[in-house]
């Protein structure tokens, strides 16, 4: 003898929406399960004559909806072993019933039959009671599980399983980080039945005026305004892809990714001045006009055919899933320095392994500034062994240089060659101390050229305000204005 379950639905909440077919099936049962009898049918059934027996005892036992599902579809399962179930849900049995679904994909696995009679799903009540055509676009999502990145917010969004106060409140604050505040939204309960209500409300009293069940539901209308898009990726990319169009903007039309190099360079040291600064609106802007640089690079290659934002985004994401199996695959690390030995030898194996003929020093970019790139040369060459083994022995090396560049200044006939030489050997030196300290080379001279700003134009300052002229002070007295901003902490 054939096992099996059969799966119908009660509707929105009024047993006129039931199928005659459905309904024909309930009453000839002599025992139907229910996943819950929190619904209005129920009722009404009941007074008829037909006996429900729920799994409401399940809830009080889980503190997830998973495990609450997994144990009502283990208990079916069961059952249906001695004899044929029928089992009715909320709504369609199709449409945002997970116990369906784990129906679907155990009852196989144990020789037992699902058989879907259907019902009517309550999505088209609520099309009816907010008023909107899906034709436009909508989401169906789980209040249980709701995720920022899932909405849509161009498109009718529709919100099930908000069935209490915590759910609600898990929904507003997701909603929030996508729309305003005060965005009007609309809670539908039992659409389509007699007790139809509908309320309309700003999001942030959406967890206040609630009355929730099982057949309360969330609808959010599509954002209209252009300007409540601006925190969306697509509509920048869409700004961007204008500028450049046909009636864009002379300047970005005209850019190329040659042209753009210089911005590119200058937004970067701005942003590292504003963390410097541990500014963090000015580092909202900076890092915008470092996304501005990425965008309008890739919104270029797009305009001729080589490649689009999509696949810098691709290539990145591919990047960072591989090189971190640690996080992503099976691989174990204990600390950091395993994390970068590992990070060598998967770039090392893209591109290849390393050949006999290739430099070690052959990836460092030929375009960095010429103290960073002193820095790589020196890492790289560290891995194969050739560095010092401590600090001091390399500090000897910079009073080493420093000495050889001071012959070269005291040369009567100076050779600038030598003098270019002897100069560019002690920078060397004193970026391999800088390797050994792990500090910044770069970033340690763009610190003290910051400060030099800060104290010459206190100089400045001090200079108008004694209403003379820099000729009028000497160099001691300049220098006695540079020494009141140190101490000022300037």
């Amino acid at each position: 003898m054939n096992k099996k379950i059969t799966v119908i639905g009660l509707g929105a909440g009024d047993i006129n929406q039931i199928p005659l077919g459905v309904y024909k099936i309930i009453k000839k049962a002599k025992t139907c399960f229910a996943r819950t009898k929190d619904h209005p049918v129920i009722s009404e059934l009941t007074a008829e004559g037909v006996t429900f027996e729920s799994f409401d005892y399940v809830y009080e036992k889980h503190d997830s909806f998973r495990d609450v599902y997994e144990e009502i579809v283990d208990l079916l399962l069961k059952m249906a072993e001695a004899d044929d179930i029928l089992y009715a849900v909320p709504g369609h049995p199709m449409v945002a019933e997970m116990t369906v679904q784990l129906l679907l994909e155990k009852g196989p696995q144990k020789g037992i039959e699902i058989k879907i009679e259907g019902g009517q799903s309550f999505l088209d009540a609520l099309f009816q009671a907010v008023k909107i055509d899906p034709i436009d676009g909508f989401q169906l999502l789980d209040g249980t599980a709701l995720r920022r990145d899932d909405i849509a917010v161009t498109q009718h969004v529709i919100i099930g399983q908000v069935y209490d106060s915590f759910i609600a409140s898990e929904v507003k604050l997701t909603l929030m980080e996508k729309y305003p505040d005060d965005f009007q939204v609309y809670i539908i309960t039992a659409a389509g039945s007699n007790q139809e209500r509908v309320v309309k409300l700003p999001l942030y009293e959406l967890d206040r005026q609630m009355e929730l069940s099982n057949l309360t539901s969330i609808y959010v209308p599509p954002i209209q305004k252009d300007e409540l898009l601006y925190g969306e990726f697509f509509k920048l990319r869409q700004i961007i892809a204008e500028l450049r169009g046909p009636n864009g903007c002379p300047w970005d039309k005209k850019q190329t990714h040659k042209s753009l190099k210089k911005y590119l360079i200058e937004e970067a040291y701005e942003l590292i001045d504003a963390i410097n600064e541990d500014d963090d609106e000015a580092m909202i802007s900076e890092l915008g006009d470092v996304l501005l640089q990425v965008m309008l690079h890739a919104q270029i290659a797009e305009d001729e055919g080589m490649f689009t934002v999509t696949d810098v985004i691709q290539s990145i994401s591919e990047k960072m899933v591989r090189r971190h199996p640690h996080v992503f695959g099976e691989v174990h690390v204990e600390n950091e320095q395993e994390v970068v030995s590992n990070w060598e030898k998967i770039k090392q194996a893209e591109k290849g392994g390393e050949s006999k003929t290739t430099s070690l020093l052959a990836g460092v970019e030929k375009s960095l500034p010429a103290l960073l790139q002193a820095y790589e040369y020196q890492k790289r060459a560290a891995k194969v062994g050739f560095d010092w083994k401590e600090l001091w022995p390399a500090w000897e090396k910079v009073k080493e240089e420093i000495l050889e560049f001071e012959t070269e200044l005291k040369e009567e006939i100076k050779d600038q060659e030598k003098l270019a030489s002897e100069l560019g050997d002690l920078f060397f030196a004193l970026v391999n101390i800088a390797r050994f300290i792990s500090i910044s080379p770069e970033e340690a001279l763009h610190r003290t050229n910051m400060k030099f700003i800060r104290r010459f134009q206190y100089i400045e300052e001090r200079v108008r305000q004694s209403g003379k002229s820099f000729e009028d002070f000497t160099l001691e007295e300049l220098d006695a204005f540079w020494e009141e901003a140190k101490k000022k902490g300037i």
